[in-house]
């Protein structure tokens, strides 16, 4: 799949972020969202409070929303200005949604994309927090990597609008959600890279069921969900007929650097709470900072995300800018993914047994870095297509851009 060169930022917001910003979101993180992670991490009604609580507190003190367009009620931060406050934000996997930024990725492509009655009805809501929606586009046995083989299928109705009828896996957050921007092919077969388009998908609408929740590595929040003739208006089509593959493109692209910078703020996490460990917790041999494996330990961790941190902030630039970023986004994936869990597993050995309970967020890190290098397409996809790309860059020995 193409990610089309398109600009993240509107040129109405494209100012720096006000100073001190970082710091506050750092603050709010680690000070207001961190500790309220356990009743998070749980889910049910008491999970729903306390997120509500936050979202208070974040409006409150004016974080709220910060990289959503000001004219509908959030804080008007460019992409590129957002790129440097997304690290601190996402250090807890509920960093975002606590502080109002989760629906980046669907207010973009609906600005973009949706009809004028469906970016009426649904873009100023999103912003507020009172409408969720979720991406739907992989399935059970077909290939993540190879979307162009969905084979879940949009009909036209006889009234009108469109019958959609198939299943979905690995859908974050779809148990909650009103809406669900769903693959579907709505011509050709299985294969065919023209036959498919998004449509937007309510929840409440009859055929629509949550099958399952499907713990990743014994975490929750993600789903599959099955459309048994679930009826959708016509105007639903986000982007044109048959473009789908386009708009998801732009999508993925900026979802990946999303999850690339909050992947880092993860790892930076991880990385704190091992140098507190080790200067910290005395045997009788002195503090693990005085060994020298120890210190090895927290070299190689610092290495790692010093020279991935320079590689994910090239590729949201470049995404920010609307340039070609496939070569960058593709680097900074693989190298943020197995960033996050080489920092956590070493912070886990510095730590010894406590690093493997419940007391400490080392677990659930490590655990989001291996998920990491298969979400959002394997490492393997992204090797074989950068080295491809580059490959291609080359003419008589010359090297190119990639």
């Amino acid at each position: 799949m193409q990610d089309p060169a398109v600009p993240v930022d509107n040129p109405t917001r494209s100012g720096p972020a006000p100073a001190g910003l970082g710091e506050r979101v750092r603050q709010f993180v680690g000070s207001v969202v961190v500790p309220a992670e356990p009743v998070l991490d749980a889910g049910g009604p008491a999970a729903a409070d306390a997120l509500a609580e936050l979202q208070a507190r974040a409006r409150a003190e004016g974080l709220w929303a910060l990289p959503l367009p000001s004219e509908l009620g959030g804080g008007g931060l460019s992409f590129a200005a957002y790129a440097r406050l997304a690290e601190a934000e996402g250090a807890s996997d509920h960093g975002p949604a606590a502080l109002g930024s989760a629906p980046l990725l669907d207010v973009t492509l609906l600005s973009r994309h949706a009809t004028d009655p469906v970016r009426d009805a649904c873009l100023r809501p999103l912003v507020a927090g009172t409408m969720r929606t979720c991406y739907a586009m992989t399935e059970p046995d077909t290939p993540g990597t190879e979307p162009w083989l969905t084979s879940t299928t949009a009909t036209r109705a006889p009234d009108g609008g469109w019958r959609v009828s198939g299943r979905k896996w690995f859908v974050s957050g779809a148990a909650g959600a009103d809406l669900v921007t769903v693959l579907t092919r709505t011509g050709g077969a299985p294969g065919d890279r023209d036959g498919l388009s998004l449509l937007l998908v309510p929840t409440d609408a009859p055929g629509f069921r949550v099958v399952r929740e499907l713990p990743v590595l014994g975490a929750t929040g993600q789903y599959e969900i099955e459309f048994d003739g679930v009826t959708v208006p016509d105007g639903h089509l986000v982007g044109p007929e048959g473009g789908a593959l386009a708009v998801a493109g732009e999508r993925l692209a900026i979802g990946r650097a999303l999850r690339c910078l909050r992947w880092l703020g993860q790892a930076q996490r991880a990385f704190d709470l091992m140098c507190d460990r080790a200067v910290t917790r005395r045997g009788s041999g002195g503090v693990p900072a005085d060994h020298q494996l120890v210190q090895q330990h927290v070299f190689d961790a610092l290495l790692a995300l010093r020279t991935t941190r320079p590689l994910v902030h090239e590729a949201a630039a470049l995404i920010a800018a609307g340039q070609d970023a496939r070569t960058e986004v593709g680097l900074a994936k693989v190298a943020s993914a197995r960033m996050l869990q080489q920092v956590a597993d070493a912070a886990i050995q510095v730590f010894g047994a406590a690093g493997l309970g419940p007391d400490t967020p080392l677990p659930a890190l490590f655990r989001g870095g291996r998920a990491a290098r298969i979400l959002d397409g394997p490492d393997e996809l992204h090797v074989t297509s950068v080295a491809r790309r580059v490959l291609r860059g080359h003419s008589g020995g010359a090297a190119t851009r990639g």
